[in-house]
């Protein structure tokens, strides 16, 4: 499938706002009225003294949070470096840490990988980590690592911008920066040449017409999977959804890495039905590939919230801090979408991309997820999922279509 030039002309306005050139990240050396009285000479001084004293109260206050943040800044500039693990797109991630490098002048290494992946490196380090922060990437693997005590807790003072609750861990381990809403993407000229309807919900994707043509990331490393099997979950109960994923598992032609992967798949025709975040279906949309249409489920479908967080025994917690300040600001989340990243923002102070709006996608037209429920069970889940499908553990997985590199 050769990849199309892109004919429309909302498609074509959008591709144009999104030019934009990334360099790698490395080092950077930038641096109350008083009661009324029957002495009418004795109330004017009282009257007065709140209004010339309030300015003069707000002043220290004012001045101990800048120093605050000084003092932070300080410490971090003085540990030196930062290790970030991203498990957001990579165009994001280079971006991200190079603002952050030029804003404070603190060298940053990072390193993509998928969330499952960033799990199981930080459990095996057990409290040693090699990274620092974590950047991006759905939630549910978050929370495991936050039941196996592996995130550090942080009273963001950024924090406050949130637009809820939902968007951070109750006790500080995580903090929320993005949204995205799990779909199908699908390649209209491929379904059109087989002559097949476009899947409009989870059952459709059982029909056997669909054998071969449906690309699914890997519930060993992608969080995106592990969405999608807490989702069917929530929706069909825990049988019914093991019941399920046997039956779709008959249509899925390989199951990614990474949770993107099936998105870069359907332009190409690599797969023809991609299950993911609508988000990176809308990056390839506007990279050229116009042969590709979103689908939101009509039964209903669940969200990720994408989040940063800082690995417990981290080598440069300062730093660590700051980052977490500097991802929850718009410095950091409003260069998303100029480097392929269309998610929704959570942040008061951060500008929403046109882009996902656009393309119809709605950030509250979600079900409500229980995220207590994955965190308490997502590694159970996805044991039995595996289970269902191969008759047994992950290991006995066919590697050439559950993929792991």
């Amino acid at each position: 499938m050769r990849k199309n030039v892109m004919k429309k002309v909302t498609a074509a306005i959008l591709a144009a706002s999104m030019i934009f050139s990334l360099t790698a990240c490395g080092g950077s050396d930038a641096p109350a009225e008083a009661p009324a009285t029957e002495a009418p000479a004795a109330e004017a001084p009282a009257a007065e003294a709140p209004e010339a004293e309030a300015p003069e109260a707000e002043a220290p206050a004012a001045e101990e949070a800048a120093s605050g943040e000084d003092d932070l800044v300080a410490a971090a500039q003085a540990e030196g470096s930062l290790v970030v693990y991203g498990s957001c797109e990579e165009a994001y991630l280079s971006a991200a840490c190079q603002k952050f490098e030029e804003m404070y002048g603190i060298k940053v290494d990072y390193q993509r990988l998928s969330t499952g992946e960033v799990y199981t490196k930080i459990e095996e380090e057990a409290g040693n980590p090699s990274g620092d922060v974590w950047f991006g990437g759905t939630t549910d693997p978050y929370n495991e690592a936050v039941a196996a005590g592996l995130l550090e807790p942080y009273a963001a003072k950024n924090a406050s911008h949130l637009l809820g609750d939902m968007y951070k861990d109750a006790d500080g381990n995580w903090y929320g920066i993005y949204k995205g809403i799990l779909g199908f993407m699908v390649n209209k000229e491929e379904l059109d040449r087989l002559g097949l309807a476009v899947p409009q919900d989870w059952d459709d994707l059982l029909k056997p017409e669909y054998k071969g043509l449906i690309g699914m990331s890997n519930p060993s490393t992608a969080g995106t999977a592990k969405l999608v099997i807490n989702t069917m979950v929530q929706t069909k109960g825990h049988d019914e959804a093991m019941k399920y994923f046997q039956e779709l598992d008959k249509n899925v032609y390989q199951y990614t890495k990474s949770g993107s992967g099936p998105s870069k798949m359907v332009g190409p025709g690599e797969c023809v039905i991609g299950i993911g975040f609508l988000h990176d279906g809308i990056t390839q949309i506007l990279s050229g590939y116009d042969n590709i249409e979103l689908v939101i489920p009509a039964s209903g479908t669940s969200f990720e919230i994408g989040a940063t967080a800082i690995f417990k025994g981290c080598k440069h917690p300062n730093a660590s801090k700051l980052w977490i300040e500097y991802a929850l600001s718009p410095d950091c989340v409003d260069i998303a979408k100029d480097n392929e990243s269309y998610q929704f923002l959570v942040l008061d102070n951060a500008k929403q991309p046109e882009e996902a709006a656009q393309f119809g996608l709605d950030p509250d037209n979600v079900i409500d997820y229980d995220f207590e429920d994955a965190k308490q069970n997502t590694a159970k889940y996805v044991e039995d999922f595996f289970t269902a499908v191969t008759n047994g553990s992950a290991d006995a997985a066919d590697g050439s279509r559950f993929l792991t590199e």
